[in-house]
């Protein structure tokens, strides 16, 4: 396979995109938005930057990924695609509607990946008429730096199917790890409770952020705490995920702090929007 296409340009398409078309593949990055295909196009460039400074890859390479990326605000524009990766916003009927118009766009032989961080593979493939062909592919953020990709099969996926995007995964550089399909499969069914339960500390007045990322980061020997993670994340993404998790597993366990719910109301999204536990506005 040597053509791919990503639907959705936010932090996690842009790095899905931009790993794509420097292992070589031609890239589609399809977004409803101009201006968010713009932004990811200079994020990517920054990104490549910062590898070029670092050694990582020359000027010349930089040069080449950037021209094997091409932006298209049409679904139809993933027509030519051997692998679609979808990694649009964490809800579900925005996904459902998504591959339904996949389904309709893409070649008949061409596999749909979804890049979700919680919702069940199986119910994504059943929106449309080639299940087989759908699997999870859930890259971690930072995507050009995270090794990370957990492949998640659903109820329909083929054995070829499984195999052959492993191999993709593979050749990109990360490393591949097989799990079943189940609401957050491991990486957030176990990241997600501790964000809340560190959300819940600060509602209580246990301790200040800084003091449960500090404990957690000396203490746990975690690189990023866990308010700090849910910052760089999106405190809308981590409540989104656990509403899934909550509602899909019906356990109180999951159920989302009332602060998180707050701050997300109130826009204050982590990074992206400049405030979450943290303040980045300067």
């Amino acid at each position: 396979m040597s053509q791919a296409a990503v639907v959705g340009a936010g932090t996690m398409g842009n790095g899905i995109a931009h790993v794509f078309a420097q292992a070589g593949w031609s890239t589609t990055l399809v977004d409803v938005s101009a201006s968010a295909l713009e932004g990811a196009l200079t994020t990517i460039a920054a990104n490549l930057d910062r590898q070029v400074k670092k050694g990582a890859v020359t000027a010349e390479q930089k040069a080449q990924t950037l021209g094997r990326i091409r932006t298209a605000t049409e679904l139809a524009a993933v027509a030519g695609a051997e692998l679609v990766i979808e990694a649009a916003t964490e809800h579900p009927e925005t996904k459902f509607e998504i591959f339904r118009s996949l389904d309709r766009h893409a070649a008949p032989a061409a596999i749909l990946g979804s890049n979700t961080s919680s919702i069940p593979i199986t119910t994504i493939a059943a929106q449309t008429r080639r299940p087989a062909q759908v699997i999870g592919m859930h890259f971690m953020n930072p995507v050009p730096v995270m090794q990370l990709v957990e492949i998640i099969r659903g109820l329909e996926t083929s054995d070829e199917t499984t195999r052959r995007v492993v191999e993709v995964a593979r050749a990109l550089g990360k490393v591949p790890v097989e799990v079943n399909d189940a609401p957050g499969f491991v990486s957030n069914r176990v990241l997600m409770p501790m964000i809340n339960e560190a959300v819940f500390c600060v509602e209580q007045g246990v301790a200040a952020p800084e003091a449960i990322d500090t404990v957690m980061r000396l203490g746990m020997n975690h690189p990023l705490g866990p308010l700090a993670l849910a910052d760089l994340i999106g405190l809308d993404v981590c409540l989104a995920i656990l509403e899934v998790l909550h509602r899909d597993l019906g356990e109180d366990k999951y159920r989302p702090a009332p602060l998180l719910r707050k701050m997300v109301a109130a826009g204050r999204l982590g990074r992206k929007s400049k405030r979450g536990f943290y303040d980045y506005r300067a």
